[in-house]
């Protein structure tokens, strides 16, 4: 899979509420032509698009998201807290989100977040609406995780899907670990990289940075030898490495 250098971290999280439609349109708007997304599951097992485990800092509610329905989930503001403008943008769901990308001509990344033990569960569900929805004209998708499991699962539902495996500084049994979870790519916090580290991944396999929102280190890491950035300010660092 060839993937572009630089993929809208959460949609464009500076610029737009995370993981909202809003943020998907902001993100195109700006220059993304791919986005990386956070999936979650409700209690009704239906994926959603959140980061954290509990609701309480991008949306008007509190709690658990696993321990809501969707129905509920749907009637808290997912916006207002960035700013006004946002007023009212709900939390979508993984099959709105399919959707709005196909409109918008945007590729993706979805990392797999499960609550504790739902790691097969996310796997399957997100695979499930991903073969039932996913717009014919788009590349295929890519599924991430910090999470193993959930990544051997969705490796045994959807084969043909790319994955990646999330860390943060890069272990030392990092090609042990992508040989067995059949992965595609490694994504890595830029905080713990370097260029030896870099190298010695990109022989095996391409590396993704996260999350760089400045010009400079952007512009080191794909030096190094980064196949692409994560980035909350797509514009800002498309512009800072496009001729490098």
């Amino acid at each position: 899979m060839t993937l572009p250098r630089v993929i809208g971290h959460r949609g464009a999280a500076a610029v737009a509420p995370e993981n909202t439609l809003a943020g998907l349109r902001r993100a195109k708007a700006l220059g993304a032509s791919w986005v990386e997304l956070d999936v979650r599951l409700t209690r009704d097992q239906c994926p959603v698009l959140m980061h954290d485990a509990r609701i309480d800092r991008t949306t008007d509610g509190a709690g658990l998201l696993a321990e809501l329905a969707f129905a509920e989930l749907r009637a808290l503001d997912a916006g207002a807290w960035f700013g006004e403008e946002f007023r009212g943008e709900p939390v979508p769901s993984l099959a709105e989100t399919v959707a709005e990308l196909g409109r918008l001509d945007l590729g993706a990344i979805f990392e797999l977040k499960p609550a504790p033990g739902q790691s097969a569960a996310t796997a399957r569900a997100v695979v499930a609406v991903l073969a039932r929805h996913w717009p014919p004209h788009l590349p295929p998708p890519m599924l991430s995780s910090f999470d193993g499991a959930a990544l051997a699962v969705a490796h045994r539902a959807a084969p043909g899907l790319d994955r990646a495996l999330a860390v943060g500084a890069v272990p030392k049994d990092w090609r042990e670990q992508v040989v067995t979870l059949g992965c595609a790519a490694l994504h890595a916090d830029a905080r713990a990289l370097d260029a030896a580290t870099i190298a010695a991944v990109a022989a095996r396999l391409p590396l993704f940075a996260y999350t760089v929102n400045e010009p400079e280190p952007a512009r080191a890491l794909t030096a190094w030898g980064a196949a692409a950035i994560f980035t909350d300010r797509p514009d800002l660092i498309i512009s800072a490495i496009e001729h490098t």
